[in-house]
């Protein structure tokens, strides 16, 4: 028996004629990495693509459906799920907190106007909206949490998992609902079935440097990570970051857990994830390129225009740390006064300073054949490396090099900053970041984890 899926996450899909135009949509833009009017395109490319598509007859989908928990937005995904369901598929979701909104003006979009606010959605009416695509026919339901356990083939159990919305807070699983995940792994042992996992958040960080940022993972995650996998569940797929990675440790009793997390359809690197299920202790894990989509692209491919997307966000962070200070302070959400200066000055040295004139500043040594490269374009290329995973500055090139030798200049510096990791030990922020710039560790895209 086949036992493959396709898996996508963060569809943030947006039902364009809600309204995503005009100079505030623009000034919206100005920080963002993911595409916003263009998600009803490229979100039917990718189903229209899915319905075809015949390696698998069993989709998943891994929270944040749609952009911002917009009702209409909501009602339009649905129908293309539907389509899905005519087309032979079955389709398995779990939602996220884009999903819902419980204020009335929470949801926004932009016209000619400025900022307008369609109806949004309460979380209480995500179970009945999704209830066709998982809730159904699953063999548990934690209603309260919007989690669910289905039958995803022969032999293999679905968990899937939701923690938005709690009374105790967002993003923490209460521990009403860790014994519901522990009763539900107990009877997937009894039955004898293998046991794999849906939660939208990483439950391991993406990249090192990522586990010191603590919303690019699940709250409690170390903890929660050594329940699934001494309980018997060694994979997990997610999404959240947008980022695309392949991560495992091992518990102390000698368990490992993988976490799978893979890219927005919306954003770059825009990603299709076929899976396929060998047998209880091996999975194959391959990365299909989403389809190109219907929009205008000033002429460039799909994969470039999401690409300079994202390079964007990073090149106008910098730009406005040297010229328009307040705004990118406001944005960050930066409230110190006293910055303002140090942030402008470090933002006109980005502007202005090639990695040949850094290393002449901090006495590090740069190859020639990038001494002319723009600061502000390397940290671009190195941040969008950390979201499309397989980061490519290795040691030995000239990029991974010149990386490296500069964080090694700032360690006295980098030591000072007390941070911590994923285990919620003092994080090592030079290797943290070393670690990131180039993947040491399992492919992100294409292989095959043992399990056990």
């Amino acid at each position: 028996m086949n036992k493959s899926f396709y898996l996508i996450t963060d569809t943030h899909y947006y039902k364009n004629s809600l309204g995503a135009y005009g100079e505030a949509y623009d000034d919206f833009m100005h920080y963002e990495q993911k595409c916003f009017a263009e998600t009803q395109s490229i979100n039917e490319a990718v189903f229209a693509y899915l319905e075809s598509a015949d390696e698998a007859k069993t989709v998943l989908i891994a929270g944040d459906l749609s952009f911002n928990g917009e009702k209409e937005s909501h009602l339009e995904f649905i129908k293309l799920l539907r389509k899905l369901q005519e087309k032979g598929k079955r389709v398995l979701v779990i939602t996220a907190d884009h999903d819902f909104n419980d204020t009335a003006d929470g949801c926004f979009g932009f016209n000619e106007t400025g900022r307008i606010t369609p109806e949004s959605t309460p979380r209480e009416e995500l179970f009945d909206l999704y209830y066709d695509f998982g809730f159904s026919d699953a063999l548990a339901v934690d209603k309260q949490h919007l989690s669910y356990v289905s039958q995803l083939f022969d032999g293999v159990r679905l968990l899937c998992l939701n923690n938005d919305g709690t009374e105790s807070g967002r993003r923490i699983f209460e521990e009403s609902h860790l014994e519901w995940i522990k009763e539900q792994t107990k009877a997937a042992r009894e039955a004898g079935d293998m046991m794999i996992a849906m939660n939208h958040y990483p439950l391991l960080p993406g990249q090192p440097a990522l586990s010191i940022v603590k919303s690019a993972y699940q709250k409690d995650a170390y903890e929660v990570t050594k329940l699934l996998a001494d309980e018997g569940v060694h994979l997990c797929f997610t999404g959240h970051m947008h980022n695309q990675s392949i991560n495992v440790i091992t518990t102390e009793k000698g368990n490992k857990f993988y976490d799978v997390c893979t890219g927005s359809i919306i954003a770059d690197p825009s990603v299709i994830r076929l899976v396929n299920i060998i047998d209880d202790s091996t999975v194959d894990i391959k990365t299909l390129d989403a389809p190109d989509f219907e929009w205008d692209t000033n002429g460039k491919s799909c994969k470039q225009y999401l690409e300079d997307l994202f390079d964007n966000m990073i090149v106008n962070v910098l730009y406005d740390m040297a010229y328009d200070t307040d705004r990118m302070m406001g944005k960050f959400h930066i409230d110190n006064k006293k910055l303002k200066p140090v942030i402008k000055t470090i933002g006109k040295l980005l502007q202005k300073t090639t990695l040949g004139g850094l290393g002449r500043i901090l006495c590090f040594k740069v190859d020639k054949s990038i001494k002319k490269v723009k600061v502000k374009d390397f940290a671009a290329e190195l941040v969008r490396m950390l979201f499309e995973g397989n980061q490519r500055f290795a040691p030995g090139t000239p990029e991974g090099d010149a990386f490296i030798a500069f964080i090694n200049r700032m360690r006295p510096v980098l030591k000072k900053i007390n941070a911590k990791g994923f285990d919620n030990q003092k994080a090592d922020l030079a290797e943290f970041l070393i670690n990131s710039a180039y993947n040491y560790d399992i492919d992100d895209y294409n292989a095959v984890l043992k399990l056990k």
